[in-house]
């Protein structure tokens, strides 16, 4: 990780995309008690929430930010032997880090430590969207992103699993959870019967990553600012339609990371990240954006942070059981559970926007 001491040409939008997911990311994770609104949880199985949005949104920044890097190293002829174990060292730490967080604080044990989570799932897709952005053309990588959606729905349909048959896509029954269970074994997954973040489903995702590298070619293309807004608007609305009938045949799954989950979340990041644009690059109204551009420039380092010291938080015991339940009931025990979950999770984003503004003002960029 460095301190970065010059600023790049960036797209203060993509910026502010990422910030407001990220925001969005520490909210949705942080709940104050086992009491949340429905709209901050994940869907329990098929469907499609607020919170099952923020995942599939981050990936995609990973894959439009890729192209805009990656472009720019082109520039200064950075040739791509040179550029190539850069990516796999990232990718490496990013994982590593990863480890680290599954592990801690009490599961330091190779026997039992979760493989696959969040930022490993990011590590694949960021190495993937830079090799394929590097190494093959922007037709090639649209040709694999559609066959990747179209073998992934034939995968879970057709091949059978042993006690479950074909088709079935049931937490226990369901190709990827199988495949999973059968390299890694249960001990090592999140659900014990299968992983919303392993191997199998990462394919999809890796779809949803390519979906920004599209995205990112046409925004550093030359056409005019409103025609790329409005391709945008167009691709997200089409996305989203496809994707929302497919569902009828395949369900809209986020722990399957089905294949109409990454057209309907990937339409939805388009229609977002087209309104920022439109806002912040177009219009020119930059001031409500600060907050979220501040929290896009720090991005990976306060997903680690938020999500290390939550687990500090229900690691500490204390009277009402650990120290974060005991917070929420000293600050807002006078509200009902629910809202002061609410309350617990809006101060512990604030309290990391307060941080990120320090670092800000210092020109403190934490890269990895």
């Amino acid at each position: 990780m460095t301190n970065s001491e010059k600023k790049s040409p960036r797209l203060l939008s993509l910026d502010v995309f990422r910030g407001l997911t990220i925001a969005l990311m520490i909210l949705v994770n942080s709940p104050g008690n086992n009491t949340a609104y429905s709209w901050l949880e994940h869907s329990r199985w098929n469907g499609c929430t607020l919170a099952d949005v923020v995942f599939p949104f981050f990936i995609f920044i990973v894959g439009v930010s890729v192209v805009f890097s990656l472009t720019k190293a082109k520039t200064q002829d950075i040739t791509t032997t040179q550029l190539l174990p850069k990516i796999l060292r990232r990718s490496v730490i990013i994982f590593l880090i990863g480890l680290f967080l599954n592990a801690f604080p009490h599961h330091f044990d190779l026997a039992t430590l979760r493989v696959f989570g969040v930022l490993q799932r990011i590590a694949i897709c960021y190495l993937f969207c830079a090799v394929l952005f590097l190494t093959t053309r922007i037709t090639t990588q649209f040709i694999l992103l559609v066959l990747i959606l179209i073998g992934y729905w034939l995968l879970m349909s057709l091949v059978p699993v042993q006690g479950y048959g074909a088709g079935n896509l049931t937490p226990q029954g369901n190709v990827a959870a199988a495949v999973d269970r059968m390299l890694f074994s249960a001990s090592h997954l999140y659900g014990k019967s299968y992983d919303p973040e392993g191997l199998l489903s990462t394919l999809p995702a890796i779809a949803t990553g390519l979906l920004g590298n599209l995205t990112g070619y046409w925004l550093i293309s030359s056409r005019k600012a409103s025609v790329k807004c409005m391709g945008l608007i167009s691709v997200g609305l089409l996305s989203m339609i496809i994707g929302w009938v497919w569902g009828l045949q395949f369900p809209v799954n986020k722990a399957l990371w089905t294949s109409p989950y990454v057209l309907v979340t990937g339409g939805l990041a388009l229609l977002v990240l087209a309104l920022c644009y439109w806002l912040v690059d177009i219009r020119g109204w930059k001031k409500w954006s600060k907050p979220f551009e501040i929290f896009g420039l720090n991005a990976l380092a306060v997903y680690f942070l938020h999500v290390f010291f939550l687990k500090v938080q229900i690691m500490v015991p204390a009277p009402s059981g650990n120290l974060r339940s005991f917070i929420t009931e000293q600050l807002f025990g006078w509200a009902s559970p629910e809202n002061a979950s609410l309350f617990y999770a809006l101060t512990y984003t604030l309290v990391w926007l307060m941080l990120l503004t320090l670092l800000y003002r210092k020109k403190i960029f934490i890269k990895i």
